[in-house]
């Protein structure tokens, strides 16, 4: 069982199935993307991954009261895939803080419509990886990214990987992700919202 979960996450950074791209439209692909409740009655893989992580996810009263402070209309573009426990790890807490910012949306699309947006936004070791998370400004212009992972758990397995087996690797990753709650990821996006609407687009992973 272990060596399975270990393959599906694996697969996180290797999305199976590559295929063209319509159109190289960030709108169109928001538009023709999932909101959160589509996504979830449509998943197959780590349902209950996906459901206690959302149940959980309230976000801190802070980060809400900054997302809230910054005011304007966004559009948070996702890609993801049910069975990649990064994205089961990400996507349920920044949908807890989208659900509370008025003005902010959120579309999630897989990794096969999606793969040319996640080949423009490769992991800082080349991969092309999901989630794979964009913000969109109020025209639809890319204002900001966030890779794979928060900053401190990619810290993490730089340090860890190259010294743990494969399954201590995966438990461990995902002990941090449980200890951690979705704090660090929520705290990342926010700080990508205060970044674009002060100016600068920011990029997290890259």
């Amino acid at each position: 069982m272990v060596a399975t979960l270990f393959a599906l996450t694996a697969l996180c950074a290797a999305p199976i199935v590559p295929a063209p791209v319509a159109s190289d439209s960030l709108v169109n692909l928001f538009e023709g993307g999932k909101t959160w409740t589509e996504f979830f009655d449509g998943a197959k893989a780590r349902r209950d991954m996906w459901r206690e992580n959302y149940q959980r996810g309230e976000p801190a009263a802070d980060l809400v009261t900054r997302a809230r402070a910054v005011g304007g209309s966004w559009r948070v573009l996702v890609v993801a895939e049910d069975w990649c426990g990064d994205s089961a790890n990400t996507v349920p807490y920044l949908v807890r803080l989208v659900e509370q910012v008025p003005g902010v949306e959120l579309r999630i699309v897989n990794s096969t419509v999606g793969k040319w947006v996640m080949t423009r936004h490769p992991t800082p070791d080349g991969r092309a990886a999901t989630p794979t998370i964009v913000l969109l400004g109020p025209e639809g212009e890319e204002r900001g990214c966030f890779i794979e992972r928060p900053a401190a758990l990619r810290a993490w397995v730089a340090e860890n990987k190259p010294k743990l087996s494969d399954d201590d690797f995966q438990s461990g990753k995902m002990g941090w992700y449980r200890s951690d709650a979705g704090q660090s990821t929520v705290t990342e996006m926010v700080e990508i919202l205060e970044a674009a609407a002060a100016g600068p687009t920011r990029c997290g992973g890259q």
